[in-house]
């Protein structure tokens, strides 16, 4: 089970690594809003993120 606490937090850490990378042009207030729904719904948050947020580059 430990170990899948640390899966976790490594692709939650991920997350927050990819939002504050990406490039979202003029945009500028898209990474504040993801940022922020990745801090305070951690799980639903980062499914969103791979969903929504990287625009089909997974």
């Amino acid at each position: 089970m430990f170990g899948l606490g640390i899966v976790g937090l490594l692709i939650y850490a991920y997350t927050i690594y990819d939002v504050l990378t990406r490039s979202f042009g003029a945009r500028g207030n898209d990474k504040i809003v993801w940022i922020l729904v990745v801090l305070f719904l951690p799980l639903l948050g980062t499914i969103l993120w791979f969903l929504f947020g990287r625009k089909g580059t997974i």
